[in-house]
């Protein structure tokens, strides 16, 4: 009798440890959970989403470094991202890729250009009609360099993003936001039910 208890607390030991051992995988590997803290990308994602960012689409990295052993893919204009700030790496952001390497970025009187040419940025909000002449509103040009990334927040009136900070460098990039799981107003304690499960684009 004592040898199958024996037996029993062993198999549930490995079978924790085996699953510590898978989740440890998936979280440095595979797929992390963020929560988002502010308004900075409203409408597409609101205080209180949860969301999940895919760490395998751009490469895989050491464990617990920056190195990029294994290089996938490069995020492009449009993808929704979660990067290390760089003013306090402790801190993870999440912002939308304007500019890739090369393109030369430019804000004028709020609307954004992309190598001269004017963003189709339907996603992006403005909630101040005030025209700044500061780097807000009008800001640039700049060329972005090689392996960094130029990034804004789509509620451009409240955003803390490249136009304030500069660019983002690619290894620092933790991966793309791809689904909201869940979401919650704090606020007012209620569930968003609508949001959960919608693909964040």
């Amino acid at each position: 009798m004592g040898v199958g208890k024996k037996s029993a607390v062993r198999e549930y030991a490995e079978a924790f440890a085996l699953a510590i051992v898978l989740a440890l995988t998936i979280r440095t590997f595979i797929v992390q959970a963020f929560k988002i803290p502010s308004g900075s990308m409203i409408p597409t994602l609101s205080i209180g989403d949860h969301i999940l960012v895919n760490k395998f689409i751009y490469g895989i990295k050491l464990p617990f470094t920056d190195v990029i052993l294994i290089p996938i893919s490069a995020p492009t204009r449009g993808d929704i991202v979660v990067f290390k700030y760089p003013e306090d790496e402790s801190k993870d952001f999440i912002k939308r890729v304007v500019g890739t390497p090369g393109d030369v970025i430019e804000v004028r009187n709020k609307e954004v250009y992309v190598n001269h040419a004017r963003l189709d940025d339907t996603y992006a909000q403005h909630t101040d009609r005030e025209i700044h002449i500061d780097r807000r509103d009008n800001f640039g040009p700049v060329t972005v360099p090689p392996d960094a990334y130029f990034v804004m927040g789509d509620n451009r009136d409240q955003s803390l993003d490249s136009r304030f900070w500069g660019f983002v460098k690619a290894k620092k990039i933790r991966g793309q936001a791809f689904l909201i799981y869940w979401s919650w107003d704090g606020a007012d304690t209620w569930v968003r039910w609508n949001r959960i499960g919608k693909v964040i684009r």
